[in-house]
């Protein structure tokens, strides 16, 4: 990841924990939906990690959103 998007990664990451949040999931409960480890979506909400976009669809039919939502970043 080049460190010039870390923030963009970040703001990433929590809105994915706002949507899990939202559904009263934990961290394992999505990992399971997502067939991925629970590491991973840690890594993800922490901004560490990149997503494939097949993740990002599976990720929106779980929180029931569309894919633009995850990059809707909030101030």
């Amino acid at each position: 990841m080049k460190e010039e998007y870390r923030e963009q990664y970040r703001k990433f990451g929590l809105n994915v924990v706002y949507y899990r949040k939202g559904l009263r999931i934990t961290q394992l409960q999505l990992a399971e939906l997502l067939d991925i480890q629970r590491s991973h979506i840690s890594a993800i909400e922490l901004g560490n990690v990149g997503v494939s976009f097949d993740l990002i669809f599976k990720m929106c039919e779980v929180f029931n959103i569309k894919p633009k939502e995850l990059f809707d970043f909030r101030d």
